[in-house]
């Protein structure tokens, strides 16, 4: 297949170069005052309090669920067996986490519509079992934060984002990853921005900011202000203070040469961010009426990651006649993230149920894929699509 229309494609200019070639000359390669900055840049785009880099948008949501387990408030803290509900259509490492804290999960339907909850399935979900709700925002979807608002009503149930394919998309004017009191955040190759590899967490909550930072290098003290939230106040010898370990935490740190190639992609966000939704209109208006084909109902403004193509029930297209079509068009297409998850084998080693039927996760799984959707005018795409 000669392919047209990749699923990804690069957003670094000159500048990034030029960062690159800064940190290689420094000599300084390990996190430091470029990811430091970029934090800060980051934090001030989405409007949150605190940015912590990590490694992955998989460390992200690791620190994530990490954190609650050594927060002091007891009203954000879990412990094992605590029951946690999910969409059943996300990356595995949405899940991972959860499994890997002793978590009791839930999986929830999706709609097949938004590709987001199934709003009402996760309303009958809710127990008085229940202390957390992860939201994924899918393909760059925002959830319908206020109806999930609503569901959780004035429970303690504490709400996390999984933003990780949806940087830049807003909910009545509020960016996506900032409703839940943690959100993480992707910067891989074929995400809204680069850093090569790369995460992000946000929080306007000062102890979680805290306990990450601790978490995200080996749990030690050293990155933390001498008067913290997390232990008692900092030695003022950094000798005493260099090797000083008061919780279980990882090696998740970030590269400069990340830091600094995130500094100028924050820059370019706002940019990419609106190109990306300039040919989701096109896509709109190219395929809302497709016979065969359901596009992604956008929730509040959509940042588009890529374009979801699922086949209508009952349409006679399969979805391996669809994937050849796409091919011969010159597509690269991938299954809408991991599918139904639920149906997965490593589920067998979670403590973990299944709410109702995941009748929509499983269309999803069977007949369901997306295509990339880019920063840059693709009118030639939507053409071939329209045709499909």
């Amino acid at each position: 297949m000669s392919i047209k229309f990749p699923l990804a494609t690069a957003t670094w200019g000159q500048e990034e170069q030029d960062a690159m070639q800064r940190v290689i000359a420094s000599g300084m390669y390990t996190m430091g005052a470029n990811v430091q900055a970029f934090e800060r840049d980051f934090a001030q785009y989405v409007g949150s309090q605190h940015c912590v880099m990590v490694n992955s948008g998989s460390s992200a949501i690791l620190l994530m669920v990490a954190a609650l387990f050594y927060t002091k408030n007891t009203k954000l803290k879990l412990q094992r067996g605590d029951e946690v509900i999910v969409p059943a259509v996300s990356w595995s490492t949405t899940y991972y986490p959860l499994y890997q804290y002793g978590l009791k999960i839930k999986f929830v339907d999706i709609d097949l519509q938004t590709l987001n909850y199934d709003l009402d399935q996760l309303e009958q979900a809710v127990s008085d079992k229940t202390r957390a709700i992860m939201a994924v925002n899918l393909l760059g979807n925002p959830n319908d934060f206020g109806r999930i608002r609503q569901i959780i009503g004035g429970r303690d149930i504490v709400l996390m984002e999984d933003n990780c394919e949806s940087m830049g998309a807003t909910y009545q004017g509020k960016q996506a990853g900032t409703f839940g009191v943690m959100g993480g955040f992707s910067s891989f190759f074929s995400h809204h921005i680069s850093t090569m590899e790369g995460g992000l967490i946000v929080t306007d909550d000062e102890e979680l900011y805290q306990i990450l930072l601790a978490l995200r290098a080996h749990g030690w003290t050293r990155n933390l202000p001498k008067q913290n939230h997390v232990c008692s106040d900092k030695s003022d010898d950094p000798f005493e203070e260099s090797f000083r370990f008061v919780l279980p935490g990882y090696n998740v740190r970030p590269l400069e040469i990340e830091g600094a190639l995130g500094i100028e992609q924050v820059k370019r966000l706002p940019m990419l961010i609106e190109e990306r939704r300039k040919n989701g209109k096109l896509l709109q208006a190219a395929m809302s009426n497709h016979p065969d084909i359901i596009i992604q109902k956008e929730i509040g403004e959509s940042s588009w990651f890529g374009f979801s193509l699922v086949i209508r029930p009952g349409s006679r297209l399969t979805r391996k006649d669809l994937v050849r079509k796409l091919n011969e068009l010159g597509f690269e297409c991938r299954p809408v993230v991991a599918g139904n998850f639920a149906k997965n084998e490593v589920v067998k080693y979670f403590d973990s149920e299944v709410h109702g039927q995941l009748t929509n996760a499983e269309h999803i799984d069977k007949n369901g894929l997306f295509v990339g959707n880019h920063h840059f005018p693709i009118p030639e795409a939507f053409t071939a699509l329209a045709k499909l």
